[in-house]
């Protein structure tokens, strides 16, 4: 159950990340210094948390919310007395819906209260890290730098201010806020030097003007339908483990037998097919009740550690399937429900279905989570998720409603035996596959250079081949059973592969691979020489001013392109539709591409640039946080990829381009759209 629930949470908790429409900053903190004595302090620290909003406290357990936290430089002048103590007169105590654990979190106000003693005068200077959340969404963790000046005589008190900044001077407004010495140092700079200026100007939306045109506007496509489809067929596939097939034949004898016309045992399987999806409906209600965007899943691949546990857990997933062990949940629950589905009525039924949802866990537990983690990076995100939750508990609970209607059907099923070793064998391998593209996406972001288009693919090759060489019996594993190698299922699956793995193969060549854009790495990531680092090897700037200025000198519009190292429909633009001739020709010989990373945190910015975020007062020191602010605060979204047209004289020229859309006409009216307008304001 644990890896369940880290799964789980994993995609839950990566609600902000990289998708909502607006950053908010709903916690206000500050804090003072008093003294009691003379030798010694009482730091007091309070967080003013909106209406709605929620903290938590310092002593939480570790499967839950990141815990409030104070770390102090070390200092031979200071000594810390204890653990801060901490009140607040709204404080919940209690099972957390979200983390399923127990949490206390505080709301409107809390303090902390630190005591400290001083041997001589000195600076105190320190960092607090929290976590907010409010009953839709969870924010990741926030830190916020501190410092105070203690004496050993008279206090020196100052009070300390951390809020959101004003949008339309970012930096001016943190002018007086007590933070450490490098974050000061840099307020301290942007407030006297020209780079307030320009960062004033640069998060102005003002200069852009008002959209020229709308013509040329996407519309955003409707996924939902192929969430269904991906649902209802885990669903099916779920069916075919050897943890839920043999129970078909079993429980729907037992409906049948409840009564000899069959009219209560019908009623009673459709219950029991209905309880199924409910229970699957549940598991997808946190996506619901607090409102997780799915789409912020993009920025999972914006953060190493994230996808580089998303290996390991595809990797756990993969070695269960081919027998190594297995993934239970524990026993002493699995057994209080079994226990439970012993009552009698549709209680019992009921319990009967969780039942069943719980002793196949490790059999649709990667499949589920596989499904969960495609389907949340799709446009409309979190209704796909739920969406695809019920889809996939309806296909589990159909059959035993409709083998309890048909009961000679039953007679048809194929008996449990080697297909299903088999089938498990192809899921882990399948599961491997997937694993690989989390460790790419650590690999993009981390710039490591291990998994070069050409290796990945090399990778993808090989594991298809011992997909294939495995259906075809050439390939073993110890324990199974001997497999029936003329089945007609077990060839078309051989076949399948075949394709996937001479696909990858062509792919070596230099091909685009259309098929697999989203999931490989770009291809100008490559172990071979390519003539830039652009997209399609068109000539691009990776700055915004660089490509400003290049707009002005050749007198062509940019075509803003904000883009991230993992963004899966970012790669689909790309090789889909930017590979069309006509939107090429029209790329290449009339725009100035600039490409702004919005996750290349790897990539600083020099010292002079550093900047204080107008959302949350951080202090700013990498290429990917600038281009995601300018995105956020001017184009009012932070999702990727959105395309901006822009004048030379940065004027807007038609309304951005949101999302994948892989209808290259579209896409072609769009530029065609922009670059009338450019010819328009330029005369």
């Amino acid at each position: 159950m644990k890896l369940f629930k880290v799964t789980l949470l994993t995609l839950t908790l990566f609600s902000y990340f990289s998708s909502i429409a607006q950053i908010v900053n709903p916690v206000k903190w500050n804090w003072k210094a008093e003294k009691t004595n003379n030798d010694e302090y009482k730091l007091v620290f309070t967080a003013q948390i909106d209406k709605g909003w929620h903290t938590y406290s310092q002593f939480q357990g570790n499967d839950g919310a990141v815990p409030t936290s104070f770390k102090f430089t070390t200092n031979p002048n200071i000594a810390i007395v204890g653990k801060a103590t901490e009140v607040c007169t709204k404080t919940h105590e209690g099972i957390d819906p979200v983390f399923e654990v127990y949490q206390k979190s505080f709301e409107d106000k809390v303090t902390f209260t630190q005591i400290v003693k001083v041997k001589a005068n000195t600076t105190l200077k320190g960092e607090l890290e929290y976590m907010v959340c409010d009953d839709k969404t969870c924010l990741p963790p926030d830190q916020k730098a501190f410092s105070f000046e203690l004496t050993t005589d008279v206090v020196s008190e100052k009070k300390n201010e951390l809020s959101e900044p004003n949008i339309a001077n970012p930096l001016l407004e943190n002018k007086t806020q007590d933070t450490s010495l490098d974050q000061g140092d840099a307020i301290s700079a942007a407030s006297t030097n020209p780079l307030s200026e320009y960062y004033t100007r640069f998060f102005d939306k003002s200069r852009f003007g008002a959209v020229l045109s709308d013509c040329g506007t996407k519309e955003t496509p409707i996924t939902t339908w192929l969430a269904v489809v991906l649902g209802f067929g885990g669903g099916l596939l779920a069916l075919l483990t050897p943890c839920v097939f043999p129970m078909i034949p079993l429980t729907v004898s037992f409906f049948t037998k409840r009564n000899e016309a069959g009219t209560k045992g019908k009623f009673e399987s459709v219950f029991y097919g209905f309880s199924i999806t409910f229970i699957f409906f549940l598991l997808a209600l946190p996506f619901l009740v607090f409102n997780v965007s799915p789409n912020t899943l993009n920025a999972i691949a914006t953060n190493i550690w994230v996808n580089l546990g998303f290996f390991v857990i595809f990797i756990v997933f993969a070695f269960s399937f081919f027998g190594y062990y297995e993934l239970t949940l524990p026993s002493s629950f699995a057994n209080k429900v079994d226990s439970a589905s012993n009552t009698g009525g549709l209680i019992g039924i009921f319990f009967m279905a969780l039942t069943l949802v719980i002793v196949s866990f490790s059999c649709t537990g990667p499949i589920l989570g596989t499904l969960l983690g495609s389907m949340a990076t799709t446009p409309n995100g979190k209704l796909n998720l739920v969406v695809g939750m019920v889809s996939f508990g309806f296909a589990m609970g159909l059959p035993f409603t409709l083998f309890a209607f048909f009961p000679n059907l039953l007679k048809s099923l194929p008996k449990s035996g080697s297909w299903m070793d088999s089938l498990k064998v192809v899921l882990g391998l399948v599961e491997l596959i997937l694993a690989l593209k989390f460790l790419s996406n650590a690999d993009l972001v981390g710039h490591w250079g291990l998994l070069k288009r050409e290796i990945f693919l090399g990778l993808w090759a090989v594991l298809g081949l011992l997909i294939v060489l495995y259906l075809l019996g050439v390939l073993k594993m110890k324990g199974n059973e001997k497999p029936n190698l003329k089945s007609p299922v077990r060839l078309v699956f051989a076949a399948l592969f075949s394709f996937f793995t001479a696909y990858s193969i062509w792919g070596l060549t230099g091909k685009d691979l259309s098929l697999f854009s989203g999931f490989l790495p770009p291809n100008y990531y490559s172990i071979t020489a390519k003539e830039n680092q652009c997209p399609n090897n068109f000539n691009c700037y990776k700055d915004y001013d660089e490509g400003l200025a290049a707009a002005k000198r050749e007198g062509k519009p940019m075509l803003v392109d904000f883009t991230g190292y993992n963004c899966a429909n970012c790669r689909r633009m790309e090789e889909n539709v930017w590979t069309d001739a006509d939107v090429s020709k029209l790329i290449s010989e009339n725009y100035i591409l600039v490409s702004l990373y919005v996750d290349d945190y790897e990539k600083k910015l020099p010292d002079s640039m550093h900047y204080v975020s107008p959302f949350n007062g951080s202090l700013r020191t990498s290429y990917g946080h600038k281009w995601s602010d300018f995105q956020t605060q001017v184009f009012n979204t932070n999702t990727q990829p959105q395309y901006v047209l822009i004048s030379p004289s940065e004027k807007l020229l038609n309304t951005p381009w949101n999302g994948y859309d892989a209808d290259a006409s579209k896409y072609k009216e769009f530029l065609e759209c922009g670059l009338n307008e450019a010819v328009k304001n330029a005369n």
